[in-house]
């Protein structure tokens, strides 16, 4: 019997994301912020050395709204993470499920050419990935 095609991260992933200074304070990133489903923010990178950053609405929940920060004193590099973990498009959905299972993750950017090209949470591997799955 013939294995059906695997799902690629590619398949499921976000194309639409928001990129944020990392010197914007957290209200400006929240208050530009157009793709509320994407749920996290990448952080450009300051020059061609640098990485990507990544700050997740969790993040914002935790580091700022718990601990009574005022989002228009607070900095997004203040509570970003950096580097973010990237997610190759290609990979199989499975093998980024037991990638974000090892490393606590609920959403990673997914990286092609050293270049954020979307972002892949756990919500899209199981309801778009799952549903392909099952049509095939």
């Amino acid at each position: 019997m013939n294995e059906p095609e695997p799902v690629r991260v590619r398949d499921v992933m976000k194309v639409e994301f928001d990129v944020v200074d990392g010197l914007a304070t957290i209200a400006d990133a929240l208050r530009d912020m157009a793709h509320v489903n994407s749920k996290a923010l990448i952080v450009r990178k300051r020059h061609d050395d640098d990485e990507f950053g990544i700050v997740e609405l969790e993040d914002i929940a935790t580091e700022v709204l718990a601990k009574n920060r005022a989002p228009e004193r607070v900095n997004v590099y203040e509570i970003m993470n950096k580097p973010l973990i990237g997610i190759d498009p290609a990979m199989d959905i499975r093998y980024c499920a037991r990638l974000f299972e090892r490393y606590r993750l609920n959403r990673a950017a997914v990286v092609e050419n050293r270049d954020v090209i979307g972002i892949v949470s756990y919500a899209d591997i199981v309801i778009k990935g799952m549903k392909r799955l099952t049509l095939a």
